[in-house]
């Protein structure tokens, strides 16, 4: 089946989305070049008018984003952060007030896995595994939901993986517990927010190739062999191609928007019919 290829930047002609609003995306460079999700968000929501504030440990995986921001001509802000450390998040939810003002969405997309069972995994693995996918995101909402509040609006989109949901094909406990955590955590804080005029949902990625798949998971998994590893993920998924970040975006973007006003405390899947199937 041909892979249909999303468009990099949609038609000009055309209400914009987001026009306006202040967006924090963490997680907003990539290990690579191309579409990882936080920079493909990054660029999605700068087409639809969003004012970016692009957070990253990495400074140097920012670069990109940056480029593609500007040549969508969107504005963007990036920030240093460790998103697992309470004070580091403080200070970038205060640097994006000093710098616009407000914060309309908060988009939680940190995160990574780690080989293992519970008998393979060592104890400093499993807690830099819960600080890394979970901590972060409990983090992110502690600091983000009072400045919503006081707003009266808000939305967050945290993002997990069908790991949490299903065998994927790998031990890796830590990783699924963690993004099964997230999307719990997701749907108690919408429960808790819900009357205060704050949306919180989730976004489960599948099998998508992103640059991490070719600078990471090709080493874990198949001694660097990339064609081996693509090879093996695009046979689990139905749809027969494999997504990237952009399509991640598109699902990140619509939960962010007004055209999901009515949805709050659930998930969207994007992962080409992967979790429907048994085997």
């Amino acid at each position: 089946m041909t892979d249909p290829q999303p468009s990099d930047h949609p038609s000009p002609n055309r209400a914009k989305r987001l026009q306006n609003k202040v967006a924090i995306i963490a997680g907003a460079g990539s290990v690579g070049p191309g579409w990882g999700n936080g920079r493909a968000t990054a660029v999605r929501f700068a087409d639809e008018g969003a004012r970016v504030f692009a957070v990253d440990r990495d400074a140097r995986s920012l670069v990109e984003t940056v480029e593609r921001v500007k040549a969508a001509g969107g504005t963007i802000i990036t920030h240093h952060c460790d998103v697992t450390d309470s004070a580091s998040i403080k200070a970038m939810v205060q640097a994006c007030i000093t710098a616009f003002g407000r914060i309309d969405v908060l988009v939680n997309n940190v995160g990574g896995s780690a080989a293992g069972g519970p008998v393979e995994m060592s104890e400093e693995v499993w807690d830099a595994q819960v600080d890394h996918n979970l901590k972060s995101v409990f983090l992110g909402c502690k600091h983000v939901l009072p400045i919503m509040e006081k707003q009266g609006a808000g939305v967050i989109i945290n993002l997990a993986s069908t790991s949490g949901l299903r065998w994927t094909g790998s031990a890796q406990v830590a990783y699924a517990a963690t993004k099964a955590g997230v999307i719990q955590l997701s749907r108690v804080v919408a429960a808790q927010y819900a009357s205060r005029g704050i949306r919180v949902n989730t976004v489960v990625p599948g099998q998508l190739h992103t640059p991490m798949v070719e600078t990471r998971l090709a080493k874990q998994r198949t001694g660097g062999d990339i064609e081996a590893l693509l090879k093996q993920r695009q046979a689990r998924i139905p749809i027969g191609f494999m997504g990237d970040g952009r399509d991640t975006a598109n699902a990140i973007l619509f939960l962010a928007s007004d055209e999901a006003r009515f949805i709050t405390g659930t998930e969207i899947v994007v992962d080409g019919g992967m979790t429907i199937r048994c085997d």
